[in-house]
C-alpha cells in the first residue's frame, strides 16, 4: 500500500471543493477531515464531500493523526492560522499569498525551519499539462535562449460573481496579491528566479460596488503594471488588474530568439493549449501536451507530501512562494519610491515533472 500523509482542511470556503477534489486524486494523499471558524459550515461541507470529520480549528490542530494542513482562510488570515498549524506540529500547505507581508512569511518559513517542518504554497497551477508542457518546450530549446515575455491577468474584478468580495479589495489581497501571483509563478518556473522589479500601482476608484449596490471601501492598489528582470537574462512585462472590462492582451507569451510561445490562463482555465511559432512557419501551432491533462489543484500539496515522505525537494514550495510574494510586494514599492527594487531570496527554479507517471502518481 502507498504511504500516505493524513490531511485536514481549514477553511470550507469558495476554493475548498477544488482542493477536495484534487486531494482525492492521488494515492499519496488521505484527506481526513475539514474544519472551519463555522462549525456549521464545516459540518455541511463534509457531509457534501464526504468527508470523515467535520472539527472545530482547535480540534483539528489538536488532533494527533493529522499530518498535513491545508490552510484555505482569507489572505488576511493566513499567516497566523499557519503559525498555529506549525506551532500544532503540523506540515502546512497555504492557498496564496504564504502571507500579506514579507515579515510573516519570513516568520513562517523560519518557524517551520526551527521544527523541522514543511510549508507548502499555491499557487501549483505551473504543474498543471499546460504549463509543464510549455517548460519543457522552453528547457528544449523550441524557441532558443528565453528573451522577454508579456503577461496581462485582468477583468473588472471580482464583486460581479464573488459571494464574499470584500476581502479582495482589503489589505494583502487587490490584483497583485489575488491573481498576479498566477503568471508570476509560471514565469519563475519558465526562467528561474528574479533579480529586480520596476513598476507602478494605482488606486483607480475608492469604492467598488456589488450587484445590489453595496458599496465596498478599497484599501490596496487595483492596477499594476511592470516588468520583472530575471536571473537568465530574460524579462517580463506584466500587467495585473480589477480595472479593466474587457482586453485583447495575451494571458502569457514568451519570447525567445528561435520563436515565440503562446501559454494558457496561468490560473488553469480552459482552453489550455500551448501554441508555437517558428520562422517560416506560416502561422501558430498548437504543440500536443506532453503529460496528461487530468492534474489540478491539489497537485502541489501531493507533490509536497511526496517529497516530505521520500527526502525530495517539492516543487510547490514555501521558499518559491515567498520568492514570488517578494517579487509582488516590489511593484508597489518601486510605484511608491520611483526606484528599481532588488529581489534578494534566490530559490532553485522547479523541477520539471517526469514523463510518462502513472495515474494518481508524482514519481
Amino acid at each position: 500500500m502507498t504511504e500516505q500523509l493524513r490531511v485536514g482542511i481549514i477553511g470550507v470556503g469558495n476554493i475548498s471543493p477544488a482542493y477536495i477534489q484534487g486531494c482525492r486524486a492521488f494515492d499519496v494523499l488521505d484527506l481526513a477531515a475539514c474544519a472551519d471558524i463555522d462549525i456549521e459550515r464545516a459540518q455541511r461541507a463534509a457531509t457534501e464531500h464526504q468527508i470523515a470529520r467535520a472539527m472545530s480549528v482547535d480540534d483539528l490542530l489538536a488532533a494527533p493523526d493529522i499530518d498535513l494542513v491545508i490552510n484555505l482562510t482569507i489572505p488576511s488570515a493566513h499567516a497566523d492560522v499557519s503559525l498555529r498549524i506549525l506551532a500544532a506540529g503540523k506540515h502546512v500547505y497555504s492557498e496564496k499569498p504564504l502571507a500579506i507581508t514579507l515579515d510573516d512569511a519570513r516568520h513562517i518559513m523560519e518557524t517551520a525551519a526551527a521544527k523541522s517542518l514543511h510549508v507548502g504554497c499555491a499557487p501549483d497551477t505551473f504543474l498543471f499539462a499546460p504549463h509543464q508542457t510549455a517548460r519543457r518546450l522552453v528547457d528544449e530549446g523550441a524557441i532558443g535562449k528565453p528573451i522577454a515575455a508579456v503577461g496581462a491577468f485582468a477583468g473588472h474584478g471580482p464583486e460581479s460573481w464573488h459571494p464574499n468580495p470584500d476581502f479582495f479589495y482589503a489589505r494583502g489581497a487587490g490584483p497583485m496579491l489575488d491573481i498576479g501571483v498566477y503568471p508570476i509563478t509560471c514565469l519563475v518556473n519558465l526562467f528561474g528566479p528574479a533579480s529586480r522589479v520596476s513598476g507602478t500601482a494605482q488606486k483607480s476608484f475608492p469604492e467598488r460596488f456589488t450587484p445590489n449596490g453595496r458599496a465596498i471601501p478599497v484599501e490596496v492598489p487595483t492596477h499594476y503594471t511592470g516588468s520583472i528582470e530575471f536571473t537568465s537574462g530574460a524579462v517580463a512585462t506584466l500587467i495585473t488588474s480589477f480595472d479593466m472590462w474587457s482586453h485583447r492582451l495575451p494571458p502569457l507569451e514568451v519570447y525567445g530568439e528561435k520563436g515565440s510561445m503562446g501559454l494558457p490562463d496561468p490560473n488553469g482555465h480552459h482552453p489550455r493549449d500551448v501554441k508555437l511559432f517558428v520562422p517560416n512557419q506560416h502561422d501558430w501551432e498548437n504543440m500536443p501536451l506532453t503529460y496528461d491533462d487530468i492534474w489540478s489543484r491539489g497537485i502541489g500539496v501531493a507533490d509536497m507530501a511526496l517529497g516530505i515522505l521520500k527526502g525530495r525537494p517539492y516543487r510547490a514550495s514555501g521558499e518559491l512562494a515567498y520568492h514570488v510574494l517578494e517579487i509582488m510586494s516590489a511593484f508597489e514599492t518601486a510605484s511608491s519610491t520611483g526606484n528599481y527594487v532588488t529581489i534578494h531570496s534566490q530559490p532553485p527554479q522547479p523541477a520539471l515533472l517526469p514523463l510518462g507517471l502513472p495515474p494518481r502518481q508524482l514519481d
